[in-house]
């Protein structure tokens, strides 16, 4: 589990196709003699397990599936990264209860300066632009965000300078595709007037 409280932005140093999936080496400023070989960290808002580390870096493996569902598929060496270390319990919850599984692919409609904060509008594919509520929370790249407002399936934010800096938010632009995940709350909630 995770909270959307990004703590490092990764850089992509490795990209390898192997026989079963592809391969990435992540370079991070996190001490890296204190991460556990299958530790969970969320990657742009995917969980990936680490399966190699080294001084400064360490690698996870993504199997097709996730690659055809985020955006991690398009990813070349140099390419930042929003990253997350799983949360322990008795950690601060500063941002929502976040699982690390994208639900889909956004895209990004505009970003326009709005005082000190930048406006992101992106439009969630069906059915997830169901899930998503003004007020609310969503997960784009990783990043644990409110949503101000919804139009259809377009769907508002306002991003502080902080977060923009702290993360690679604050290179978005219209036409990219981010990671979206909807509140967990939502996704049961939805669920359960389904089959109720």
């Amino acid at each position: 589990m995770f909270t959307g409280i990004v703590t490092d932005i990764g850089k992509v140093r490795k990209v390898e196709q192997t026989e079963r999936d592809s391969r990435y080496e992540i370079e991070t400023r996190w001490d890296t003699a204190g991460i556990d070989l299958g530790a969970s960290i969320s990657h742009a808002g995917c969980c990936l397990t680490v399966t190699e580390k080294g001084p400064g870096w360490f690698a996870v493996e993504v199997s097709g599936e996730t690659l055809s569902k985020t955006t991690l598929g398009g990813w070349r060496e140099g390419d930042p990264v929003n990253l997350e270390r799983a949360a322990k319990l008795g950690d601060e919850l500063g941002g929502h209860i976040v699982s690390g599984h994208v639900d889909g692919l956004g895209r990004v409609v505009s970003v326009t300066p709005e005082g000190g904060s930048h406006r992101i509008d992106i439009e969630a594919p069906a059915p997830l632009h169901r899930f998503i509520a003004p007020k609310g929370s969503v997960t784009v790249d990783g990043v644990s965000l409110t949503v101000n407002a919804v139009d259809g399936a377009v769907f508002g934010l306002n991003v502080i300078p902080h977060t923009r800096e702290a993360t690679t938010l604050g290179g978005l632009k219209a036409g990219d595709a981010v990671n979206l995940e909807i509140d967990m709350l939502a996704r049961y909630l939805a669920r359960w007037q389904e089959t109720a």
